[in-house]
């Protein structure tokens, strides 16, 4: 059967998105987006120097490669600076899917809300498909839901920080009570981080980080998939059902007698 994620109605097969920020090469890039088998890639459109070389080619790389291309606003420190980088997206691109970051705090990077709900209002009312970078804060996802976003993306911890995940129980409060699709993100450092996201229903991950910045990152990315896959599997197969005591796997009945 048809297992695609959906955004919009948009179908990806791959439920493992992908990022730019760290990548040690264009040939290394090229390495892990073809180990992986993503279909979504990010980039920071505020970060591109538009007049430098090495940014054009990135950009003129990733359209290349034909992949659905994600603009982020990692780099806005307000409001004015997200729309601006929002439209210079969509003429750039020519997408208005958006992946929303809203991020005052220089130190830990996390998410600002009230920046973030604002600045989806405003994204929404200008035609904008927004996919939110969040706190794993089960009652801004929802609120963000209702707003009218495509997705919400809760981050497992901090940006960057290779720490795995620590907010699993909030996440599972926001895929239960989600219409939209979840997308984990920031913090996931092993494939068996991104395993445990998709096993407890999460509808695909994005991971940079834990993929450009290992050792060989073209294996990194083959292992990410898999890993992303496993979980899918797991999850729609049902788990057993977690007991206080042992359960004996062999049958009791017919036992012979000795």
């Amino acid at each position: 059967m048809n297992d695609n994620l959906i955004i919009d109605g948009k179908e990806f097969r791959s439920r493992l998105f992908i990022g730019t920020g760290k990548h040690k090469s264009l040939k290394d890039l090229e390495n892990y987006i073809i180990s992986s088998e993503s279909e979504m890639i990010t980039v920071a459109i505020r970060r591109l120097d538009l007049d430098d070389n090495q940014s054009n080619d990135l950009l003129s790389f990733l359209i290349e490669k034909k992949l659905n291309i994600l603009p982020n606003t990692a780099g806005c420190k307000n409001i004015d600076e997200i729309i601006l980088t929002c439209e210079l997206s969509r003429e750039l691109i020519n997408t208005n899917w958006v992946k929303l970051e809203a991020i005052k705090d220089p130190k830990y990077l996390l998410p600002d809300p009230m920046m973030t709900i604002i600045a989806a209002e405003k994204l929404i009312k200008n035609g904008f498909k927004v996919l939110p970078y969040i706190n794993s804060d089960p009652a801004l996802a929802k609120n963000l839901e209702e707003l009218g976003c495509s997705t919400v993306m809760p981050l497992a911890s901090p940006i960057g920080s290779g720490n795995g995940i620590k907010n699993e129980e909030s996440i599972r409060i926001i895929i239960e009570q989600s219409n939209v699709p979840v997308i984990v993100d920031a913090g996931l450092a092993v494939p068996s981080d991104a395993s445990k996201m998709m096993e407890i229903g999460a509808d695909a991950v994005l991971v940079n980080t834990a993929i450009a910045q290992a050792k060989d990152s073209k294996k990194m990315g083959e292992a990410f998939k898999l890993g992303v896959k496993a979980g899918r599997i797991s999850f729609k197969s049902g788990r057993i059902p977690i007991k206080g005591i042992a359960s004996p796997s062999s049958p009791e009945k017919n036992l012979l007698d000795v």
